[in-house]
């Protein structure tokens, strides 16, 4: 048997973990069959779950597992558990989106908790997790994808002109496309770039032009492992922010190390790639954001303010 993928073990601990609470003082034998687990993998998941919280991850902020001398398991969520959940439209068709995958499961109630809780949010939203959903993947031209994909399989070299965001810059590349996948919304394309000498992640949305060339690119590609969006160097320069409340969705929505975080304020350090991209952060943060410390960043901590002066200086 091949072994889960750590999407296919997310969906597994969530199917398995409220069948527990809603059957607390089955035994592990017991629960393994039912979800057609070994004894070791059950315990090897709930050791996961031991982990799941919030900070400062006291007693009361964690998932409590507990597994008595007779094998028997009960499970008592963190008190966050009982507080209203508070969904946005987006984050509730995302979680409706993904529960066939859950309750698929081999094991989950089909009449249990987490089958009532989507009904209710079916309810609420007026719609059915079996009714097909259209999901949208950025403004990427089906022209450029199309034409991206038989260069993969080609393995043919193509000319583009890409819009950097992040540096602000038009640039000419020859690039031998590798892999083209959709990541956070967006289409991208993996491959070697002559320009850069080495192996890049272009986001499709941002090719301006696209030219095949007929040429067979001599790099092979990487295996068949998940590529990420972003991979950092060791050397990039990096920012510490100090982040009000209102700005804390920074530690959410970029990858970032997550320093400090209390009711007052969340603490992040987050490798840099382009000066550009961390000047328009600073202005849309504003005043809910602080440069506490960096590395490589001459004056970082008045990026924002002159970053934003620049752009009054515009206007008047």
């Amino acid at each position: 048997m091949s072994r889960p993928t750590a999407p296919d073990r997310m969906r597994r601990v969530l199917a398995v973990v409220p069948w527990i609470v809603a059957n607390p003082g089955r035994t592990v034998s017991e629960v393994a069959a039912r979800f057609g687990l070994k004894d070791d993998e059950l315990l090897a998941d709930l050791n996961v779950v031991f982990m799941v919280g919030l900070p400062p991850y006291s007693p009361d902020a964690l998932v409590d597992v507990q597994i008595d001398d007779e094998g028997r398991v009960s499970i008592e969520l963190a008190d966050f558990f009982s507080r209203p959940l508070r969904l946005t439209p987006d984050q509730a068709v995302a979680l409706l989106a993904s529960s066939d995958g859950l309750l698929s499961i081999p094991g989950t109630d089909p009449g249990g908790a987490l089958a009532r809780a989507l009904g209710k949010l079916e309810d609420a939203l007026g719609i059915k997790a079996s009714e097909a959903l259209d999901i949208h993947l950025g403004e990427a031209e089906s022209g450029f994808l199309d034409e991206l994909r038989s260069a993969v399989a080609d393995g043919e070299q193509v000319r583009i002109v890409y819009y950097s965001y992040g540096r602000d810059d038009r640039s000419e590349r020859v690039i031998a496309p590798w892999r083209v996948f959709a990541d956070a919304g967006s289409w991208y394309v993996q491959g070697w770039c002559s320009k850069a000498d080495g192996e890049r992640v272009f986001r499709v949305d941002r090719i301006e032009e696209l030219e095949r060339l007929g040429t067979v690119g001599t790099h092979p590609a990487p295996g068949t492992e998940r590529v990420g969006v972003y991979n950092p160097r060791p050397d990039d320069p990096w920012v510490c922010l100090r982040l009000k409340p209102e700005a804390s969705w920074v530690a959410d929505y970029y990858p970032v190390e997550v320093l400090d975080r209390t009711d007052a304020h969340t603490e992040v350090k987050m490798v840099i790639s382009a000066v550009p991209w961390l000047e328009r952060l600073l202005i849309r943060l504003g005043p809910a954001a602080t440069v506490v410390d960096s590395s490589g960043l001459p004056g970082a901590e008045r990026l924002g303010a002159d970053a934003a002066g620049r752009v009054l200086a515009r206007y008047r």
